[in-house]
């Protein structure tokens, strides 16, 4: 079957390029249009799709003949203050291709969301619940919603949620090799806590495994966790994380969200990857557990080379290392 991808040109996007390709499916890239929209609610970011319909009939153009579609568009920017072209990439555009796949008759859309959209809570899920916090969770959310409105007889929507999607050419990973060497590298006590980082490669083929499925999906799927804790995490690009009290670290991340919020949350993506660092956040085991579905455990190898190549950098001329 024919599979096209929106935003194949992009980090996630190309990783579910080359796992198609490694699969023997026929997969296309497909330009994301940039759009953009002042919406706040499903409601108005409806109403701004109703006056996209020459970007819809184009898109529909591009996707027809196509099984499956894929959207791994967006603007990935968790530290991104609010803006238009913010909502646009990641509320407004997930409804333009689900309409332009009604247009196209694609039966399967596959939508690439965040684990983001559920914030601060313990436990993640693959429920309709959200709670944003952040401009960015916030225009993920807004996309999901949107999309459970979409009227029926059009094509099968699935949100795949990604949590802390790593690969070693991503700048977010080397961030945290040079996070994880610095004195700043620490967990809360014990430092056992679940950590949601994964792998690029895991997701791309979770894409593929709910895009080809033959049963009936649910509307959410969530990447599933790999087994690293906060600690091992931290540990695995060769740092030696501070174990510091649990009460100081609730202490510090209140004050960094109070700050934040008096400088227009501009702050909130920094606070809440320390937050991540800290604390982890736990999942529930969901579709794929209860599939059956074995998905590529890589995490831990990516840390592990981001780390290797973080100390080659910094190894002196004349030191021998090749």
């Amino acid at each position: 079957m024919r599979w096209s991808v929106i935003g194949g040109s992009g980090f996630v996007g190309g990783a579910v390029l080359k796992t198609l390709a490694g699969a023997g499916e026929e997969a296309l890239p497909v330009r994301a249009p940039r759009v953009a929209s002042a919406a706040r609610t499903p409601l108005e970011l409806l109403a701004d799709a109703d006056r996209q319909g020459a970007v819809v009939d184009l898109l529909a153009r591009e996707l027809a003949g196509s099984a499956v579609v894929v959207n791994a568009a967006g603007a990935a920017a968790p530290r991104s203050p609010e803006s238009l072209q913010l909502t646009g990439a990641n509320a407004l555009l997930p409804i333009l291709i689900a309409r332009a796949c009604a247009t196209a008759g694609v039966p399967r859309f596959v939508h690439l969301s965040s684990a983001a959209v559920q914030g601060h809570r313990p436990v993640l899920d693959e429920s309709s619940d959200t709670a944003p916090f952040s401009p960015y969770s916030r225009s993920k959310a807004l996309g999901e919603r949107a999309l459970r409105m979409f009227p029926p007889g059009g094509p099968e929507i699935i949100s795949v949620r990604a949590t802390s999607v790593q690969g070693i050419e991503r700048p977010t990973t080397a961030a945290l090799a040079r996070l994880a060497a610095s004195p700043l590298a620490s967990v809360a006590s014990p430092g056992t806590a679940p950590s949601p980082v994964a792998s690029v490669d895991a997701l791309a083929e979770l894409v593929r495994t709910v895009g080809s499925h033959e049963g009936q999906l649910p509307q959410i799927v969530l990447q599933p966790w790999e087994g690293m804790t906060v600690r091992t995490v931290l540990e695995a690009t060769g740092g030696t994380p501070l174990v510091l009290p649990r009460s100081l670290c609730r202490v510090v991340l209140r004050t960094g969200y109070t700050v934040s919020a008096l400088l227009g949350e501009r702050l909130h993506g920094s606070v809440r990857r320390v937050e991540l660092m800290w604390f982890g956040q736990d999942q529930v085991a969901g579709w794929t557990a209860e599939e059956g579905v074995v998905l590529p455990s890589r995490v831990s190898s990516i840390l592990e080379e981001a780390g290797a190549r973080r100390r080659g950098r910094r190894q002196p001329r004349g030191s021998g290392q090749e």
